[in-house]
C-alpha cells in the first residue's frame, strides 16, 4: 500500500488542519459578523476545491455523475454549511479550546448515524469509544 493510499494518514492530516482551522477562525471572527466570516471561508474553500479538481483533471467527470450523487452531495454541502454557520457563531461567542471539543462530538453523531443509515456496526467497542469521546468533550468544554 502506498503512503498516499492510507486512510489513517488522511484522517490524521484532516484532524491537524481542523485544529488550525479552529485557531485561525477564532482570530478571523473577531469583530466580524459570524455569517460574513462563514461566507468568506466557504468561498475560499470552494475556490480551493475547484482549483484542486481542475488541476488534477477530475472536473471532466462532472457530466457522468448520477442524480443520486448530486442529491447527496448537495445535502452534504447544506449540512456542512449549517455546521459552519453554527461553528463560527460558537467561536465568536466562546473560547476555541472549549468550542472545538463540543464540535468534535460530530464523531459520536457519525457513529450513530452510520449505524442507522449505512448499516455500519455499532458494538460494545464503538459504544465505549463514543462514550469516551463524550466524556472527553464534556471534560474539556465545561469548567
Amino acid at each position: 500500500m502506498k503512503l498516499w493510499d492510507n486512510w489513517q494518514l488522511w484522517a490524521l492530516l484532516s484532524a491537524f488542519f481542523a485544529g488550525w482551522t479552529a485557531v485561525l477562525a477564532k482570530i478571523g471572527v473577531t469583530g466580524v459578523d459570524s455569517n460574513l466570516a462563514t461566507a468568506i471561508r466557504t468561498t475560499v474553500v470552494g475556490v480551493f476545491a475547484w482549483l484542486l479538481a481542475l488541476g488534477l483533471g477530475q472536473a471532466s467527470n462532472l457530466a457522468a455523475l448520477s442524480g443520486r450523487t448530486w442529491t447527496f452531495l448537495t445535502l452534504s454541502g447544506l449540512a456542512t454549511g449549517c455546521s459552519w454557520v453554527c461553528y463560527f457563531r460558537a467561536l465568536q461567542l466562546g473560547e476555541a479550546s472549549r468550542v472545538a471539543p463540543i464540535d468534535k462530538l460530530s464523531v459520536v453523531f457519525v457513529i450513530a448515524l452510520s449505524a442507522l443509515f449505512l448499516g455500519e456496526r455499532l458494538h460494545f467497542r464503538e459504544g465505549c469509544g463514543a462514550a469516551l469521546i463524550v466524556a472527553g468533550a464534556l471534560l474539556l468544554a465545561w469548567k
